[in-house]
């Protein structure tokens, strides 16, 4: 007989994966988590019925959200990620020789502990000595802790449930107060193929709070679209004035990221630049 979990989009689409094997499922305090091993993805982390990451295509999305802002600031000491559970951003943060303190805010400590349990390689940085894990709500988190980041990554799930806060503009103002005087933060904003809706506004109320706003696009197989979002906003530096040396040292132990990759992750297609014109 064979096992396959479905992903409902909407009403109008799915996607589909044959399961080898079922290794874990509970309902948590916030939310239904599962652990299958996939025929295509290897080990995959699914919440609410959604994937979150898996062993297979996990290296694109936690490149992506934490080298380009990281290469685009300077000199990025201090760094927190907001969700990331799995402790994929992490892993990548700390290759960076500049950090000094990387804080991990998860308000599901469940998805933290099967991460580790069942994702290593991709949990495997969070026991590092620079990293610290709260394991509390990410956005009354940082509204205690003003001026305090030089880099803030929102690695959260869909605006669902617990994360719907994180695409609030509200919010957005929160991280401006806790980043420093010329501080950045990235967010993982959806699918520019099937969530327009999220998009445009998402993309809007950063604009309404921070300086400079860019977004830019990378390709993972097991994200709705496949053509994934990431929106920064950054009080002074532009990603694409980043020392790329850096990016070039960077690359050396990295599976998707590399100078070329920063560059052309901000050359958007027509219809996303349409998307998110002001008008």
């Amino acid at each position: 007989m064979e096992l396959w979990f479905t992903e409902y989009q909407n009403n109008k689409l799915a996607y589909g994966y044959k399961i080898s094997k079922h290794l874990h499922s509970e309902q948590t305090k916030f939310q239904r988590l599962d652990v299958v091993d996939t025929e295509q993805f290897g080990r995959m982390l699914i919440l609410d019925g959604i994937v979150m990451t898996t062993i297979e295509d996990e290296f694109v999305y936690h490149e992506m959200i934490s080298h380009v802002p990281l290469i685009t600031h300077p000199n990025p000491k201090k760094v927190a990620v907001i969700g990331g559970g799995d402790g994929g951003a992490i892993r990548e943060i700390i290759k960076h020789p500049s950090i000094e303190e990387a804080h991990l805010i998860e308000i599901d400590g469940r998805v933290i502990e099967n991460s580790k349990k069942y994702l290593p390689e991709i949990a495997c940085a969070l026991d590092d000595p620079k990293v610290t894990i709260f394991v509390e709500d990410g956005i009354e988190f940082i509204k205690k802790n003003k001026n305090t980041y030089d880099v803030i990554m929102v690695d959260s799930t869909d605006p669902i449930g617990p994360a719907v806060g994180l695409f609030k503009k509200e919010f957005y103002q929160s991280v401006y107060d806790a980043l420093k005087e010329d501080g950045l933060f990235v967010a993982q904003t959806e699918s520019p193929f099937l969530n327009k809706d999220i998009i445009k506004p998402t993309y809007q109320a950063i604009s309404e709070v921070f300086p400079i706003t860019r977004l830019y696009l990378a390709t993972i197989p097991t994200y709705p679209g496949f053509l994934w979002s990431f929106s920064m906003g950054s009080k002074k530096y532009k990603p694409e004035d980043a020392d790329l040396s850096r990016a070039e040292a960077i690359a050396s132990d990295t599976k998707y990221y590399n100078p070329e990759i920063h560059r052309s992750a901000f050359a958007l297609p027509n219809f996303v630049r349409d998307l998110i014109a002001q008008k």
